[in-house]
């Protein structure tokens, strides 16, 4: 089965499970320490992830908080932070995460920052397949606009 086959089959599906996963690394960051930075810019950064993830929820709008990859009524936004990302609430949550991470390194952080990654990663190609079939113009957007950093990725 290829990618594109699996992403189309069981993306919907698997998307639930991996925001859990997802969260579960982020709760054992904050167990264990090391999801907050201590200094000012480790402190200055997370505060830019949160700006960012405020301004893309406020794009975004109400229609944004869903558990599953989900496509919703409304049209592609590319608005805001969109303009810039494609997955600007994505960005966020890895800024905050690998910041954390880089200010309180262990093998255990690495490890669950690196399992967040992955979990991001994962969401990204499914909402990014099922995006693409309900937005045609998905694919222009894509090829315009970075997926997490800006001008880079």
């Amino acid at each position: 089965m290829t990618a594109d086959a699996f992403l189309e089959r069981y993306g919907k599906t698997l998307s639930a499970p991996v925001v859990l996963v997802l969260v579960l690394a982020i709760v054992g960051l904050l167990y264990t320490h090391s999801l907050f930075g201590h200094g000012p810019v480790s402190i200055g950064l997370q505060a830019v992830a949160v700006l960012l993830m405020i301004w893309a929820r406020v794009t975004f709008g109400l229609r944004s908080f869903h558990y599953a990859a989900n496509p919703t009524e409304g049209g592609l936004v590319t608005t805001g932070p969109y303009h810039y990302l494609r997955h600007p609430i994505y960005a966020a949550i890895l800024l905050f995460v690998w910041t954390g991470v880089a200010v309180n390194a262990s093998p255990l952080s690495v490890a669950l920052g690196l399992i967040a990654t992955a979990m991001l990663a994962l969401r990204i190609a499914f909402e990014e397949r099922l995006v693409r079939r309900r937005y045609p113009e998905y694919d222009d957007y894509a090829r315009r606009t970075k997926r997490v950093i800006p001008f880079i990725l």
